[in-house]
């Protein structure tokens, strides 16, 4: 791993020890039981049209603070309204500035589904995330090893939350074929230098186009001739794009609804 990664992973370590020490597994499980608002966000994946995963983050390494007045809800009712299909709130703290409140706070005020977009590198995660009402949970092939990122699988089929294996290499995703039941990102943006490169979209389909599921492309994705573009070449349906959405906003996300016009 590189330095950035390395170093979010090391410090993602101590955040999940304190919420360790406040909140045992029995004390979540009591959460999930209670909370009665959670989505299929795989099944908002299988549609046969284009569908944007928008993402909701305050600040990114590559990208410094992309909004000074962030306000997640503001933002998810807008892309709510502008056609996502589903949304992607980052909960890491340090690099991202977010918070796990932001995805209990957002599905308040939109009936869409949520993925917790963070470094799952513990079992714990997975209940933590759901008892804050995440929809989904994020397994990035490149920050641990394959003995855990099946533990956090299996829990989190057990719990009935939707899992996204990212991967960014042929070997990732020669190894995410072994998770049948998950949905496959294919992230351009390489975590290691944090470079993009939407091509890696197109190499790594090549490997991944017997798996059943969703397909994502993820990052790097600026314009909707870009999306055309993987569209016809892959026949993937599936976007997570970031920044350039978010900064779009004052635009009155005239991005996001262009890209979910598009025909298949």
């Amino acid at each position: 791993m590189s330095n950035t990664l390395e170093k979010i992973v090391s410090e993602k370590k101590e955040d999940i020890n304190e919420y360790k020490n406040i909140f045992s597994i029995d004390d979540l499980k009591k959460k999930i039981i209670s909370y009665k608002n959670y989505l299929d966000f795989k099944s908002q994946l299988m549609s046969n049209k284009i569908n944007v995963i928008a993402e909701i983050k305050k600040a990114s390494p590559s990208a410094g603070t992309i909004i000074e007045n962030y306000d997640p809800k503001s933002i998810a009712k807008q892309y709510q309204d502008s056609g996502a299909a589903c949304l992607s709130i980052l909960t890491e703290k340090k690099y991202f500035k977010g918070r796990l409140e932001h995805i209990t706070e957002v599905k308040k005020e939109v009936k869409l589904p949520v993925l917790c977009k963070d470094f799952f590198i513990d079992p714990y995660q997975v209940y933590l995330a759901k008892s804050f009402g995440a929809d989904a949970i994020l397994i990035i092939l490149s920050a641990i090893n394959e003995e855990m990122a099946k533990e956090i699988y299996n829990v989190a089929n057990d719990l009935n939350i939707s899992t996204i294996i990212e991967v960014h290499t042929h070997e990732e995703a020669k190894k995410a074929l072994y998770f049948k039941n998950a949905i496959i990102g294919i992230n351009n943006r390489n975590l290691k230098t944090l470079k993009t490169d939407i091509s890696t979209t197109y190499d790594l389909h090549k490997i991944l186009v017997s798996h059943a599921g969703p397909i994502i492309s993820e990052s790097g994705i600026n314009t909707k001739e870009e999306v055309e573009e993987i569209v016809k070449k892959t026949k993937i349906k599936n976007f997570l794009i970031g920044e350039s959405l978010l900064k779009d906003i004052d635009k009155k996300a005239s991005l996001l609804k262009n890209i979910v016009k598009i025909s298949l």
